[in-house]
């Protein structure tokens, strides 16, 4: 069986644009210089950090969409406060949170828009298995992807709307969760690169292209670098958008 992402999302959406910026003036700057060929963008850690709230609600006043990538994980109380935080800003369409079942169900308890979707986050793209085998040990070692299907399932189950994984694992997700969870939740992938054997792969182990992302299931696709540095950020934005 072909697995494909979901055709209900508008191309021009598919493509969720990371701030990797440091500043508020910089990443202002960015969608102003991008927007509206790009209407999704991901605040994370980073820029959250030294512009509050600031671009978040820049770019909900703009018009666009905004994936809020702080990957929430405290006691459940904690998370639930500050998922109530969050409700303040309408117009946030998704909040990473760590798949672990009472995060995830602290967080969904606490969310009051229902157009804000939850995403289970279950292994960062920057872990291979080198990083496995030192997070358990050689006797409990299993593979990355079998951390990730179990994280997914008890994000699932949690009631998470949907999940944050890596390419690799996309088709696995698709095929074992489709069944009790029907095929709608949402499968968000970054460590995009517009070549395979991308030799700039910063931080990140498990890449993928655009093409091989939605071939393998995803639905969104984080990318930031390629466009960041690109000579003309827009060709390279309508060449993606192209194949989507």
């Amino acid at each position: 069986m072909t697995l494909t992402s979901s055709t209900k999302i508008n191309p021009s959406d598919r493509i969720i644009y990371a701030l990797d910026f440091s500043s508020t003036k910089d990443a202002c700057q960015e969608i102003d210089r991008i927007y509206p060929e790009i209407v999704f963008f991901k605040v994370g850690l980073e820029l959250f950090l030294a512009s509050g709230w600031e671009v978040v609600d820049y770019i909900i006043h703009k018009g666009g969409k905004v994936m809020l990538d702080l990957k929430f994980l405290d006691i459940p109380a904690t998370v639930a406060s500050a998922v109530k935080q969050v409700n303040q800003h309408q117009g946030i369409s998704l909040l990473t949170v760590h798949g672990h079942k009472q995060t995830i169900e602290a967080a969904v308890a606490a969310r009051e828009n229902q157009s804000l979707q939850i995403l289970g986050v279950t292994l960062l793209t920057s872990f291979g298995p080198s990083d496995m085998l030192e997070l358990v040990g050689q006797d409990n070692f299993i593979k990355p992807q079998d951390l990730v299907l179990a994280r997914a399932k008890s994000s699932l189950d949690a009631g998470a709307d949907g999940l944050v994984a890596s390419a690799m694992e996309a088709k696995q997700l698709r095929q074992s969760l489709s069944q009790n969870h029907g095929s709608d939740f949402v499968l968000v992938t970054p460590g995009i690169r517009l070549l395979a054997t991308a030799i700039d792969k910063d931080d990140q182990q498990r890449i993928a292209t655009p093409q091989e992302a939605l071939a393998q299931g995803s639905d969104y696709l984080v990318i930031g670098r390629p466009i960041r540095t690109a000579k003309d950020p827009i060709a390279i934005i309508q060449s993606i958008k192209a194949l989507l």
